[in-house]
């Protein structure tokens, strides 16, 4: 693959010898490959960066000393974990200057399989968007976790060959690689030549060397600069992640103080939509590593040129003759404020705000809105009955981090803990796990979730008392009745709630209704429940990810991940 050939046109318009379309003048054009602030202009022709400098146009447009750079690209999101349809998501990342972003649909895979990525990528195609995904390749996520579909080298194949997706999704399933299982290697195989993106929390020496060896070629799970620098020197590129629940810009963005920008991309991952409205996209990833003491000239490579590079997408992340025109004008290089942002050549936002024109309503199909099949019981009985000489497993949960611990606890010393369970909500078996948790502050009453990663199993967090006991169930039938979400309850009345009817993971509301209902229902946790935790739903949601470190659950009960397998509640 290589950069788009261009036709007699647009270098008749290089040559100046008819008008662009566009002349974007007055500016500081940044160039990514030196680094360097050029005081010129931009000219456009058919969505096409034709050259520097003035020549004759149609249209001109007047950028007063502004700072001109490439639009950002997301080296690495999931959709589904703003909790917005297409239609609602693109407007909040045009309007930050993000008009590409790589996704992992492997959360809608796990509902609904290969026609659920296919509707993803239909509605997308209506938008001025570049939303591209990878193919899913862990769905499940492991053996231990139990998807409503599976997704089998076969159909990462299909998503690569028939569908168009870029590269093969995050290998999460680093056991499988590291002891070489035939059906991963298959599926990174499959890639043939495209990229293959890693999840690998914690992996090192050995077990890091086996993993690379394999052809899985980068990470976004690093928490520790000793972790993310090892992954560079052997040659892995590493994206730092700042999302939502984990935030890991500020000490992984030592690796490129220590080691220059080489293999070194910044993703959002997971962002709920109130910090995409309230902080922003790739812009505030930028402000944050400038913060942190990174040159602008630096940041935003990282967020333009590098994930370009990596996803071979040779017609992004510059603003050199030939390229896309994807552009982003910045009010000042401090807080990465958009003044406006073309897409293709077109104006696609302006003062931090999407245009309406840049965006098509494209509803989810109506078969997309029905995806809670829990078996119904008149009550799930989530008593613990124990001994008083009994030790327990309990997962510790941490703020602003996917890792959890394991702390094995007397059964005479549980009050500073909540219940936690799954219950698995595809086929209707009735099959649920459960256990403790250390962190949520939950004493009294519950919270649940459709939204738990990467199953999306029905995931409960309540008190140890029986009236607890009856809010659980209280929750967990609530979700059924909304068609998935996030619910608290307390003394058996719905405090508040967030309806997510698309597979139990995105609204088809407005994005400021959600973030609003999602405000008021992290408020009722926090004042109502006395929660702990300042985003309770995004930790909860990975808490059945038996990919991470160190102790999870999932509907067959505890997983440790260190061994890659199921324990025992009692130690």
């Amino acid at each position: 693959m290589a950069r788009t050939p261009r036709s007699s046109k647009l270098l008749a318009a290089s040559r100046g010898d008819i008008e662009v379309d566009l002349l974007i003048r007055g500016g500081k054009v940044f160039s990514t490959a030196t680094r360097e602030w050029v005081e010129t202009s931009l000219a456009i022709t058919d969505g096409v960066i034709v050259g520097w400098g003035d020549r004759p146009a149609k249209e001109i447009i007047e950028v007063a000393g502004r700072h001109i750079v490439p639009a950002f690209i997301d080296a690495h999101m999931h959709l589904e974990s703003t909790k917005l349809w297409i239609d609602e998501f693109v407007p909040l990342a045009l309007a930050n200057g993000t008009t590409t972003v790589v996704a992992d649909p492997h959360e809608i895979a796990n509902v609904f399989g290969v026609p659920g990525v296919s509707a993803l990528i239909d509605a997308a195609k209506a938008q001025r968007f570049q939303f591209l995904v990878s193919a899913s390749s862990c769905v499940p996520a492991s053996k231990f976790e139990s998807p409503g579909a599976t997704l089998g080298p076969e159909s990462v194949a299909s998503l690569l060959d028939d569908y168009g997706a870029i590269g093969v999704a995050e290998v999460m399933n680093y056991p499988g690689v590291i002891y070489g299982d035939d059906e991963v290697l298959a599926k990174i195989a499959s890639a043939n030549g495209r990229r293959v993106d890693g999840h690998a929390p914690s992996v090192r020496g050995r077990d890091l060397d086996a993993y690379l060896t394999a052809g899985v070629e980068s990470d976004h799970e690093c928490t520790t600069f000793e972790e993310a620098h090892e992954k560079r020197q052997k040659g892995m590129w590493v994206f730092i992640r700042e999302g939502s629940a984990s935030k890991n810009l500020r000490e992984l963005i030592k690796t490129v103080k220590v080691g220059g920008t080489d293999r070194v991309a910044l993703c959002t991952d997971d962002r709920e939509p109130s910090t995409l409205i309230e902080d922003g996209h790739m812009n505030d990833c930028l402000k944050i590593a400038v913060d942190c003491g990174i040159r602008p000239e630096d940041a935003i490579v990282l967020a333009t040129s590098n994930p370009a590079e990596y996803h071979q997408l040779y017609d992004l992340g510059s603003l050199g003759p030939g390229y896309q025109a994807d552009v982003v004008v910045l009010e000042d290089l401090v807080s990465f404020k958009t003044n406006m942002v073309f897409h293709k050549g077109l104006l696609v936002a302006k003062d931090n705000v999407a245009l309406p024109a840049a965006i098509q309503p494209s509803p989810p199909p109506s078969w997309m809105l029905s995806s809670v099949n829990f078996e119904q019981r008149e009550h799930y009985d989530f008593s613990i009955v124990l001994e008083e000489s009994d030790v327990v497993r309990v997962i510790v949960v941490n703020e602003n981090s996917l890792l959890t611990n394991e702390r094995h606890t007397p059964a005479t010393q549980l009050d500073n803990l909540s219940r936690i369970a799954v219950i698995e909500r595809h086929h209707k078996t009735g099959r649920y796990g459960i256990g403790f948790v250390e962190g949520f502050g939950i004493q009294r009453g519950a919270i649940a979730s459709t939204v738990a990663h990467d199953a999306h199993n029905i995931m409960v967090v309540g008190g140890l008392d029986e009236s607890s006991n009856n809010d659980m169930n209280v929750a967990i039938e609530r979700l059924r009745e909304i068609g998935g979400g996030q619910v608290a309850v307390l003394d058996g009345e719905i405090l508040a709630e967030v309806r997510l009817n698309v597979g139990g993971l995105m609204s088809t509301l407005r994005a400021p209704e959600v973030a609003t209902q999602l405000r008021t229902l992290e408020d009722a946790v926090h004042s109502g429940l006395k929660g702990a935790l300042k985003e309770p739903f995004m930790t909860l949601s990975f808490l059945g990810l038996s990919v991470i470190p160190d102790l999870r659950i999932t509907d067959l009960g505890l997983i440790d991940v260190v061994a890659f397998d199921k324990t025992t509640l009692k130690v």
